[in-house]
């Protein structure tokens, strides 16, 4: 005698069938597929690029030009109100310190899209830029020169409050 198999069936007596389970199983992976796809776009358009062309050219002075920043006692500290940037730089007796050359770019951390060059202007031992900044996370990163012809590379992190 034949044994029967019963398919299990829903609560309207639908059945449900292979071709069910594989249109979950297929709207599930689905989904975590595109997900995955998104947010790799996501990453790669939100990538700032190379910070340097060769970095193993730059990591054997690393130590050295690392060392003589050091050497110096800088500080540098920067905050904005979302209309001004307040760059300040002092040295190891909390003096401010006098530069012959300032090149910066204020940036969002995580695209370049929104990168400025900014000018910044010395106003009373502070360097100050009129740069308008929308509320967020932002970074300066600076090349200052002194006087005496000391180089000094750093990058700052600060953030514009909300209004």
């Amino acid at each position: 005698m034949a044994q029967t198999v019963q398919t299990p069936t829903g609560p309207e007596g639908r059945k449900f069938t292979g071709w069910h389970a594989l249109a979950v199983f297929g709207g599930a992976f689905g989904v975590i597929i595109a997900v995955n796809i998104a947010l790799a776009v996501s990453a790669v358009r939100s990538f700032p690029g190379l910070e340097t062309r060769n970095a193993y050219v730059e990591s054997q002075t690393f130590d050295a030009r690392r060392a003589a920043q050091e050497a110096l006692g800088w500080t540098v500290a920067a905050r904005s109100d979302g209309a001004t940037v307040v760059l300040s730089i002092l040295d190891g007796e909390d003096q401010p310190v006098r530069l012959s050359g300032l090149d910066t770019v204020i940036a969002r951390p995580t695209h370049m899209r929104e990168d400025i060059a900014a000018r910044f202007v010395d106003r009373g031992g502070h360097w100050v830029a009129d740069v308008p900044l929308a509320p967020g996370n932002w970074t300066l990163r600076l090349r200052a020169v002194s006087d005496s012809g000391d180089s000094f590379n750093q990058r700052v992190v600060f953030t514009v409050p909300l209004p």
